[in-house]
């Protein structure tokens, strides 16, 4: 189950605990999306979402669980639906030993955690419960005790992670007002 905690100093602090599901190198975009349901409705597309990799996961996904994936997850094309229909599904967030650039921007810019952790994949077996600490970038084995220790999101990417997505950083920047710009600069 996500959970949002605070530390002492007030500002939120983004741990997010559940299940793990593993997959293995080089997932990519069609595995997590399927071009054959690309116009479909995101109720149909959430139904197909990495069946060739695991035939189980999008009927067995519960809210709250995380995906670790192996080097390169998130391949291939500039597929949006990838991240938004792990989202859709519940994921809480996505820990892999390496993303493909633009699946990482795709999943921050909507609001899906993804942490970069090369060492998580080792660390992590399918079933596990984890825990994973944005903040501080770790991982947490809670069936083992293992932790592993991931590459930090910039702070910027955490802003926008912890707003729910960039459209909600957004217009929560247009509802405080005060003349910044989209960025935030205040230019």
């Amino acid at each position: 189950m996500a959970r949002d905690v605070r530390p002492s100093s007030g500002e939120a602090r983004a741990v997010l605990r559940g299940r793990a599901w593993r997959f293995g190198d080089d997932i990519s975009t069609d595995l997590l999306s399927p071009g054959a349901y690309a116009v479909a409705s995101l109720d149909e597309r959430k139904r197909h979402t990495l069946e060739t990799a695991n035939p189980r996961f999008a009927a067995d996904v519960r809210t709250g669980d995380i995906v670790v994936g192996g080097g390169n997850f998130g391949c291939g094309s500039s597929r949006e639906t990838s991240a938004e229909e792990l989202k859709a599904l519940g994921v809480a967030c996505v820990v892999a030993a390496s993303f493909a650039r633009i699946f990482l921007r795709n999943a921050v810019a909507i609001g899906l955690a993804a942490l970069p952790c090369p060492d998580a994949p080792a660390a992590v077996a399918e079933g596990d419960s984890v825990e994973v600490d944005l903040d501080t970038a770790t991982v947490r084995n809670l069936a083992t005790g293992t932790v592993v220790r991931g590459r930090p999101l910039p702070p910027q990417m955490l802003e926008i992670l912890r707003a729910g997505g960039i459209l909600a950083l957004l217009r929560r920047r247009g509802e405080q007002g005060g003349g910044r710009d989209a960025l935030g600069s205040g230019r």
